[in-house]
């Protein structure tokens, strides 16, 4: 199996770059977002730079970086470019050495069209990765984050277990049971987000 892990989201907004921060430094391992949208906000590139505490992670380029903050194909419609998984495909063969885990962080959910035909989902399959899913509660959050499980599952793709954000709230335990996928941690809710906070964060995730 393949030492990639992917980085999803059950939506926009759920703390997929927090978590694959605290996953990239609780493993040692190096970082990758292929494509990044919405740049006058910064990258999560630098973001996850920014937080790793270890000596080892490196933090690699992106394929595609687009000004919209929207989904991947549109923003890249407005630029006339489109995006090439293939690309993508080439360029982790080039930045991964053998026996280095990477953690690739997607755009929002599994559904997020990079173009007019390919999915993340899609994507993820080609990548040969396994996933984790991140999710943060809110009202319809078990709803996303089930039909996020059962797409995994009706594709065969692997994954790892789920990672929460924000306060504790016992839909955690629900969607855990009900995917049949464990809990590997939770992320609490804080004011200053730093590279202590992820160092300690880290510590406490299971693998």
């Amino acid at each position: 199996m393949s030492n990639r892990i992917f980085i999803t989201g059950i939506g926009t907004g759920v703390g997929k770059t927090i978590t694959a921060a605290c996953v990239t430094q609780a493993l040692r391992a190096d970082y990758w977002k292929p494509v990044q949208t919405g740049l006058l906000e910064g990258t999560d590139t630098q973001t996850v730079r920014a937080l790793l505490s270890n000596t080892t992670s490196v933090c690699h380029k992106e394929v595609y970086c687009l000004q919209e903050p929207a989904s991947p194909h549109l923003a890249a419609r407005l630029e006339k470019v489109t995006i090439d998984p293939a690309r993508i495909l080439q360029q982790v063969s080039i930045i991964q050495p053998p026996h280095r885990t990477l953690v690739i962080e997607g755009a929002g959910g599994l559904m997020v069209p990079l173009n007019e035909e390919v999915f993340t989902l899609e994507l993820i399959r080609q990548l040969q990765a396994k996933v984790i899913i991140v999710a943060q509660n809110y009202l319809g959050s078990i709803n996303h984050s089930l039909l996020t499980a059962r797409v995994l599952q009706a594709s065969d793709i692997p994954v790892l277990g789920w990672i929460f954000n924000g306060d504790h709230h016992t839909n955690e335990e629900d969607i855990v049971r009900w995917s049949g996928y464990p809990k590997l941690g939770r992320i609490p809710h804080a004011t200053v987000v730093d590279a202590n906070f992820i160092a300690l964060q880290a510590k406490q995730l299971m693998f």
